[in-house]
């Protein structure tokens, strides 16, 4: 088991920016702004030769349990307990605070080793709180400047006698496993808009309180990734569950800091695998939930639509035929979209959703056979024949598959330009419904069909 470092300290003393700097890339949100980071968020961490798992943490702050910055503190206890070694990071450009001291007596007193860390050492504007940082009784402190990387070797040094490397797992190794290889994480997203019950949900699946929760709006700001192991009923599945920042309509995201969060989430879809698209089920499918979806099958992400707060239906079955009809109509780019309803609050229908997601998953990595991809092409074509454009027949010759994730199918044809796009749809609907590959992007490229007298006649 590798080695845990917590970086500890009260709200804008560049946490994230260290942790930014350890892993060696802008996975946390930074600002200006005091406060930026809620949840505690976990990477691999590389200093020289010493490998090990940083943990980012939430501001410490004195507030009560109920307030949301007592349960941003509990964020961070937990990450105390779970730590080898603490950071203890202070601003040396403002000195040692009433608040550092405070937290410094709890640390001290914690049986954790710790590191004091004096942050914003760039020039010599921080050598009076670098020197100030001794009375915190924490021993010598290692002055840094995590957004200039200075320092880096000091801290090696403290950090080297508590780190121990074994067993720590290779990202790379992940990078270029097989889609169905059973240690590689399945990579899940969810996404709504802000209070849609994500967080609670992502709690409710690991069944631990690892993300922060509460009856405010946007609590969550970084795109968390949480490491979970799935019991399917075949094999236990890795799941990497990513928890993203409630996305409201552009129009409405005015402060550079929600502009940060969305792109994060944003960022998150791209790279994951399997998306799921959380909505309040009282208030199902507005805009900002239909454009989130388009923008799912655009990237070419596995989609799962769950209509949260189900408990709170009257006449479910009613209600459930409704959005049905409303998907298939709002949404007929994706025919056969899963639907699950469940409750995060209750654990109501939670069971369903990751046989859910393995299953479109399975069908994002579809392969089809050439020659039964022929096969249907001459059945599809000959039971709708393409329609003639400007007296001119369409003729289809060869169809292959030539990806998967999503399932990409090439068809070469005459006048592959004019082909409606009624027609595609048609095709691609035939593709679906032949080969049972429900629910998932496809997408069929047409190309013209080369002649290979063209060139010649073209000499004459």
């Amino acid at each position: 088991m590798s080695s845990k470092v917590a970086i500890i300290g009260r709200p804008n003393v560049g946490k994230s920016t260290m942790f930014n700097r350890l892993v060696g890339k802008r996975l946390a949100l930074v600002d200006d702004q005091p406060g930026v980071t809620r949840d505690r968020r976990e990477g691999i961490a590389r200093l020289g030769d010493l490998d090990f798992l940083v943990i980012d943490t939430p501001g410490l702050e004195q507030a009560s349990i109920q307030a949301l910055e007592g349960r941003m503190r509990q964020q961070t206890d937990i990450a105390i307990t779970e730590a080898d070694v603490c950071l203890f990071m202070i601003d040396a450009r403002a000195g040692v605070t009433p608040l550092d001291q405070v937290f410094a007596d709890i640390l001290r007193t914690g049986g954790k080793p710790v590191i004091l860390v004096a942050n914003k050492m760039e020039g010599h504007g921080g050598d009076s709180g670098y020197y100030d940082a001794y009375s915190l009784g924490l021993g010598d402190p290692v002055g840094v400047s995590a957004e200039h990387g200075e320092g880096l070797g000091d801290l090696y040094t403290a950090l080297e006698p508590h780190i121990s490397n074994d067993g720590l797992e290779e990202d790379d190794e992940e990078e270029i496993a097989e889609w169905d290889d059973p240690l590689k994480p399945l990579r899940v997203a969810i996404i709504g808009r802000p209070n849609a019950g994500k967080s609670t949900l992502v709690n409710q699946l690991i069944g631990e309180d690892r993300m922060l929760t509460g009856p405010e709006a946007g609590i969550t700001r970084d795109a968390i990734g949480v490491e979970w192991v799935y019991n399917g009923k075949d094999r236990d599945w890795p799941i990497k569950l990513f928890d993203t920042a409630g996305m409201r309509k552009r129009a409405k995201v005015q402060e550079k800091l929600e502009k940060l969060s969305v792109s994060d989430g944003l960022r998150a879809v791209m790279f994951a695998e399997v998306v799921i698209l959380m909505f309040d089920a009282l208030t199902p499918l507005e805009k900002q939930e239909l454009a989130l979806a388009d923008l799912c099958v655009r990237e070419g992400r596995a989609l799962i639509l769950v209509a949260n707060k189900w408990d709170l239906m009257i006449d479910r079955d009613e209600a459930f035929r409704e959005l049905r009809e409303k998907v298939d109509r709002l949404l007929p780019q994706m025919p056969g979209v899963p639907i699950i309803r469940i409750s995060a609050k209750t654990g109501l229908g939670i069971n369903g959703l990751m046989p859910a997601a393995i299953k479109v998953y399975r069908d994002w990595n579809a392969r089809v056979k050439t020659p039964d991809l022929n096969d249907w092409l001459q059945e599809a074509t000959g039971r709708h024949p393409p329609p003639a454009v400007s007296g001119r027949r369409i003729k289809f010759r060869y169809i292959a598959q030539t990806k998967t994730r999503p399932p990409t199918f090439v068809a070469q044809c005459s006048r592959a330009d004019v082909v409606p796009t009624a027609y595609k749809r048609y095709l691609i609907n035939s593709i679906r419904e032949a080969f049972d590959i429900p629910s998932v992007p496809i997408r069929l490229i047409l190309k013209k069909q080369e002649n290979p007298f063209e060139d010649k006649n073209r000499k004459r």
